[in-house]
């Protein structure tokens, strides 16, 4: 789960979400045997080739659990009239237990309206607002969004205490850093939260207060070493591609934390790639599971 490099552990998602599949390989036994196969619609609206590469990594994932996976592309031009009329037809599709509109869509769609426009029960990404509402509600009948859910998971992977632990989360998005708040706040995690962002006062100062740090803002090596607090557990949601000649591709993939300047002081720090990308990947299966179960 964790391998030690001498007194700092560096968080291996990949191993960590392997622990997640085996277990949706356990629903989806107790599934089949009710006959049930669960299906995944991922929507792809355009040509964004990072977005085709995740699009493609989800398809494989579900093709390596048993998972029926159904990849819709339709051209750039698509109107937002045309795309909710296909979330319509896969709301209405027995065999779609699951429903993903790759983000982002081109500049023309409305993605809140296409968002709302899903059926929240097949809801896997957990953006809709029912299932935010069941969030903040603690219900655990509603779905959390797939990334936010892998860092909780890897955060007790390293073993830390969360319950009272002072937690600052760097990034205010709906997509991770208002869930990841959320989530670290909640029943059982019992962590007191801050909130940051890059127009914080003194961000440096109180991200050094946090125990557990969660870099989420979409800024390259924007946390640097003395952002943080000896001995706290960092996770690095951001992932960045950053010029470099001396690569073969002319760039290099970086996290929003600074990795050699942290790791000289934090306990436990996730690697990019490597670490948070895989959990989002395995929790996207396992709300799929999670749909075609609660459909009963």
């Amino acid at each position: 789960m964790i391998m030690k490099t001498q007194a700092m552990q560096i968080i291996d998602g990949k191993q960590v979400a392997e622990e997640v599949l085996a277990e949706c390989r356990g629903d989806l036994g107790k599934l089949r045997e009710r006959g049930v196969t669960p299906g995944l619609a991922v929507v792809l609206v355009g040509d964004d080739p990072a977005s085709r590469v995740y699009v493609g990594s989800k398809a494989r994932k579900c093709g390596e659990l048993g998972i029926y996976s159904r990849q819709i592309e339709l051209p750039a031009e698509t109107s937002q009239d045309e795309l909710l009329g296909v979330v319509r037809e896969l709301n209405a599709d027995d065999a779609i237990h699951g429903i993903l509109v790759q983000s982002p869509p081109p500049k023309h769609i409305d993605e809140a309206t296409v968002v709302r426009a899903i059926d929240p029960a097949k809801d896997v990404d957990g953006f809709h607002p029912e299932n935010v509402a069941k969030l903040v509600l603690e219900d655990p009948a509603g779905f959390v969004p797939c990334t936010p859910a892998g860092c909780m998971r890897l955060i007790a992977s390293t073993g830390i205490e969360t319950a009272g632990a002072e937690a600052v989360v760097v990034g205010r998005s709906m997509i991770v850093g208002k869930p990841m708040a959320h989530l670290l706040m909640a029943k059982g995690a019992d962590a007191t939260v801050t909130v940051a962002h890059s127009r914080t006062r003194d961000l440096a100062a109180v991200c050094r207060r946090a125990d557990i740090l969660v870099a989420a803002v979409g800024r390259p090596e924007m946390i640097t070493g003395d952002f943080v607090k000896d001995g706290a557990v960092i996770i690095d949601v951001g992932i960045n591609r950053v010029d470099d000649s001396s690569r073969k591709r002319g760039y290099r993939l970086t996290g929003d934390v600074a990795y050699d300047e942290a790791s000289a002081v934090c306990r436990a720090i996730t690697p990019v790639p490597g670490g948070v990308g895989p959990m989002t990947i395995a929790f996207l299966m396992a709300n799929t599971i999670k749909a075609a179960t609660l459909r009963g």
